[in-house]
């Protein structure tokens, strides 16, 4: 006990002497001594450099105060572009501003030497604010500093930069930025400006084209219910335990009761959401120009999509406003001209009507491209060419299809290396097909029956049927494929015969072997209206279809109607059978839109979904709104979805729709800018009643 206590009474006397020693010296003294006060100090010292670093880049770049003044003749805000320095005394620059106009500047030491060494200071590439000389000639210079343009040439009289510039960043006209600088791809790849600039032109011209002819522009909600119109939705969880929203995949059932509402002509420039696997002309979530019309048909429909569209060509002048622009053409809206075209001026596009059947027959697709020429012909009588029908299929009962594709001035020689690395390289649906390979013959005037005694004595019949009577020359293709005779109505999308003509096709036009024409020319853009499509088929593996119990799906949704009487009477017996008042619009083979006439009978509704889908009773009450709509008095009325990303893909020149959206997804569904989609926490997930599952161990 002694210890501790001598201890307690030490520890008791050094206290004492601490608060006597602070009493007696000043507060302000024992606080600078602290560690708090010295943390402090540290923080208070920093805190003044950032106040001091931020008055400062304030200062410099701010210019709150001078851009009211920008209305002037002798004040300009853009872009710097890279100094041409003429001499130490002499230098130029293009400065692009807001409107999109280049100008030159000229910087002169001999004119304003403290200018002069401000503008050589000035990084390439910076926002900057300048203000000009007024009232000199700029011809004395012009001549030995002009890059061969028609710019203006202005006369610095000061310069300041607005913002800095990364002092790592590398601009060059073959530069590639990556997805995650979209920003810098937006700014330094003038093709895909060019693209979203044309994209807005578009829209603007298809919009007043709507507005002109009396549509009602009318929003609908994008927060929807969970319904099955035939694609995966993206759910959208609430606070309301066990509820969650559907983001809408197209405004469909809004815009028919609209009809019911007396809105006669509807538009929206409408956002979808799909959850669909991704492709290079899909997205998650896309741009449709979507239309109904009330008392209108199929007639009605493509008439108007026509003017509209037809409206915006003529305006464009494709011949006069397509432009090449790092190897790609693509349609520059400062080159289309304010005045209408002469009336001998070219037209690039043409429109072309077509049932879906003779779709499938001539060019093995329900999206047929007209550029390729000819078409596919089935062989009429088999019995000549059974040994070579027993080579290429095993098939008892098969339907030969045929077709010839003309090269350019291409030998058999380099034809038949061409077909040898072709048939090497095809997709395993086409080379494993159970019904035979393609098989590719090369007229060769030196061979035997000038390359296809294969045939037999007969194969000129052949050459004639796929030619027209033309003739081959040498080296040009002649594609042979079997399927199976159909029983019945052919309800695919495309034959096999079909995807080897549209692969064969660009696999030539990227070798150069064909000519095709350049967008702008004549002939570039093939429209076609693609109509009496099947009105169901059976449901595939993977797809989510109506969710009926009866093995098929509606071909474009449920709410398309019977293309006739026949075809409602045919629902009764053999639905695969009946044809649909459904029609597509194509563009160089890709579909860039879609309609139908709707079912405006609530009976005739119900029965396809109750009695042809076999939807349960549960999911036929979901639409328990639309069919409220359709019993009010609804009128016949039919629809139209323009996918305005496609339209605008295919019209500057580029195979995805990536390059005409600003901030598009990867194809897994990715914003590689803002890195979404974004991992969740059960934290997050809680006020919506969910959590993460625990993974399995």
């Amino acid at each position: 006990m002694g210890p501790l206590a001598g201890s307690r009474s030490l520890t008791l006397r050094r206290h004492v002497c601490v608060k006597t020693f602070a009493a007696a010296v000043p507060r302000p003294v024992v606080y600078r001594h602290s560690r708090l006060y010295s943390q402090t100090t540290k923080d208070g010292a920093e805190d003044s450099s950032k106040h001091d670093t931020l008055l400062g880049l304030w200062r410099k770049y701010q210019a709150n105060d001078e851009l009211p003044g920008l209305g002037s003749d002798d004040v300009y805000v853009g872009f710097i572009g890279k100094s041409r320095n003429v001499s130490r005394h002499l230098s130029f620059a293009d400065l692009t501003t807001p409107s999109g106009e280049t100008i030159q500047v000229c910087s002169s030491a001999e004119r304003d030497s403290e200018a002069h060494d401000d503008f050589r200071k000035v990084p390439a590439f910076s926002p900057v604010l300048i203000r000009v000389k007024q009232h000199e000639a700029a011809a004395d210079v012009e001549s030995a500093t002009s890059d061969g343009s028609s710019k203006r040439t202005v006369y610095l009289d000061s310069i300041r930069a607005l913002n800095s510039v990364p002092k790592n960043l590398i601009v060059t006209p073959e530069v590639q930025f990556p997805p995650t600088k979209r920003h810098l791809q937006i700014r330094y790849h003038p093709e895909l400006q060019a693209r979203l600039q044309f994209r807005s032109w578009l829209k603007g011209m298809l919009n007043q084209s709507l507005l002109q002819k009396g549509f009602t522009d009318i929003e609908t909600p994008t927060l929807f219910k969970s319904t099955p119109e035939g694609a995966r939705e993206f759910l959208v969880p609430t606070r309301q335990k066990g509820t969650a929203y559907a983001l809408s995949q197209s405004p469909q059932q809004y815009k028919q009761v609209l009809m019911a509402s007396g809105i006669m002509r509807y538009m929206q420039w409408a956002r979808c959401y799909r959850d669909e696997d991704s492709r290079a002309d899909r997205q998650p979530e896309f741009s449709q120009l979507d239309m109904e019309w009330a008392f209108a048909g199929a007639e009605t429909v493509q008439k108007d999509i026509n003017d509209i569209v037809l409206a915006a060509l003529t305006a464009l002048q494709p011949a006069r406003s397509y432009k090449e622009i790092r190897g790609e053409v693509v349609p520059v809206v400062a080159e289309i001209p304010p005045t209408s075209p002469p009336a001998d001026q070219p037209v690039a596009h043409q429109f072309t009507n077509i049932t879906f059947a003779d779709s499938i027959a001539a060019y093995g697709s329900d999206k047929p491209d007209l550029r390729i020429p000819l078409r596919i012909h089935a062989l009429p009588d088999l019995e000549p060419f059974r040994n070579f029908v027993g080579m290429i299929t095993h098939l008892t009962n098969p339907l030969i299809e045929a077709f010839a594709l003309p090269l350019n001035d291409c030998s058999p020689s380099e034809a038949r290396k061409f077909v040898t690395k072709f048939m090497d390289e095809l997709p395993p649906s086409l080379a494993n097909n159970p019904d035979g390979k393609p098989q590719i013959l090369i007229h060769d005037s030196r061979q035997p029956l000038s390359g296809f005694s294969s045939l037999g004595f007969e194969y000129e019949s052949v050459l004639d049927l796929l030619t027209d009577k033309k003739g081959l020359q040498d080296g040009d293709l002649v594609v042979f494929q079997a399927r199976d005779t159909p029983a019945g109505q052919y309800y695919s999308g495309s034959t096999r015969i079909g995807d080897v003509r549209n692969l064969l096709w660009k696999a030539l036009v990227e070798e150069g072997l064909v000519e095709t024409s350049r967008l702008g020319e004549p002939g570039s853009l093939q429209f076609v209206w693609v109509t009496e499509f099947p009105m169901f088929k059976p449901v595939e593996e993977g797809e989510p279809g109506q969710e009926g119990a009866a093995g098929i799906a509606a071909s474009h949704h449920p709410f398309t109607a019977p293309l006739s009487q026949k075809d409602l009477e045919l629902l009764f017996t053999d639905p695969l059978e009946a044809k649909s008042a459904a029609y597509d619009l194509v563009l160089n083979g890709i579909e860039i839109g879609g309609g139908s006439v709707r079912n405006h009978i609530a009976d005739v509704q119900d029965f396809i979904m109750r009695d042809v889908l076999k939807m349960t009773d549960k999911r036929i009450k979901d639409f328990s709104h639309l069919f409220e709509a359709l019993r009010s008095g609804c009128p016949p009325h039919a629809g139209f979805a323009l996918g305005f990303d496609r339209l605008t893909a295919l019209m500057t020149g580029t195979p995805t729709v990536r390059d005409v959206i600003a901030f598009p997804k990867t194809m897994k569904g990715e914003d590689p800018f803002v890195q979404s989609p974004s991992k969740l926490s059960n934290e997050q997930l809680a006020p919506y009643g969910l959590q993460l599952r625990p993974k399995a161990s």
